[in-house]
């Protein structure tokens, strides 16, 4: 896989995950009042650059001219966010950036699909301070919904930046910190175990309709996880309940209608935007694992590259 591989995989993946009808997410067919189809698809491509400088930095600790604690996994991140936000105003892909820039580099040392997270989850491990102060940053100008205040190292806090320095907490520290109640940082320390599951689930199912598809694996993660952002905006009982009606659906006692209708009663509440962020990953290393997309009969599927 070269550079533009990759990256292209990377920007396909998540507009692909948006476009498709999901229940409770934004897709081609619905959007939310403060949030839309269109800042997902003017946000992806700025990130093109950073997603190129990511690389060349990680062949650059391949060959050893730089060493992993120069990875820089925090600035990166920070100026990915920055990317999207001059294009559009919303926070359509934070979560993803996050997931994406670790992996990218990953991916880049080893060049083998399968490795990419245990790598990702070494360069964490050697991140520095500096990173997670750059996080910070990143996550002041994305604003995500549903951050808690009061907690350790609060990072709307006017000391936050002194207690990280303090206590020298990497991104692998605070990735352990708040691994409960953000599910990406969770795929960090874990050498991204969900994303690369997921990714598993998909291929096997290949070749197969694309949306139908997606559709039945994102249930699945529904049904099997509780979505860290629900459980961030809307508290445990609805994170739990929003678990349990899609068990519903996997087993047959609800339709795909009535639980998208359930999704969708408390406007963005139940949005499960964490394990939207690691489909769209997930679909990332689908495509650069070589699937494409192919017509049959008016509908789009999902089949292995005959190249």
């Amino acid at each position: 896989m070269n550079r533009w591989e990759l990256i292209r995989a990377f920007l396909t993946g998540p507009l692909i995950e948006v476009a498709v009808p999901k229940p409770g997410n934004v897709s081609r067919r619905r959007d939310f009042e403060d949030l839309s189809i269109y800042n997902f698809l003017v946000a992806y491509p700025a990130l093109a650059g950073i997603y190129h400088e990511a690389i060349k930095r990680a062949e650059s600790i391949r060959s050893g001219l730089l060493r992993p604690n120069e990875a820089g996994i925090g600035e990166l991140i920070r100026r990915g966010v920055e990317a999207s936000k001059r294009v559009q105003d919303a926070n359509p892909n934070f979560g993803v950036i996050v997931l994406s820039i670790p992996l990218l580099m990953g991916l880049s040392m080893t060049r083998k699909i399968l490795e990419g997270g245990e790598k990702a989850k070494l360069l964490i491990e050697e991140s520095t301070v500096g990173d997670t102060m750059e996080l910070y940053r990143a996550i002041r100008i994305a604003n995500p919904k549903g951050l808690p205040s009061g907690v350790k190292y609060d990072v709307y806090s006017e000391k936050a930046f002194e207690e990280l320095f303090r206590d020298r907490i990497n991104l692998s520290r605070i990735a352990e910190i708040s691994r409960e109640r953000e599910l990406i940082f969770r795929e960090w320390i874990e050498g991204y175990r969900l994303t690369y599951g997921t990714f598993e689930r998909l291929a096997e199912r290949i070749p197969c309709p694309l949306e139908e598809t997606i559709v039945g694996v994102f249930i699945e993660l529904l049904a099997e996880n509780l979505d860290t952002l629900i459980l961030r905006k809307a508290g445990r009982d609805e994170a739990e309940l929003v678990r349990e009606k899609a068990k519903d659906v996997v087993e047959g006692r609800m339709s795909l209608e009535e639980f998208d209708a359930f999704m969708r009663e408390k406007g963005d509440l139940r949005n499960p935007g964490s394990l939207a962020d690691v489909m769209a990953v997930s679909l990332s290393l689908l495509f650069l694992a070589g699937v494409r997309v192919e017509m049959r009969n008016g509908r789009a599927w999902l089949v292995t590259s005959q190249r």
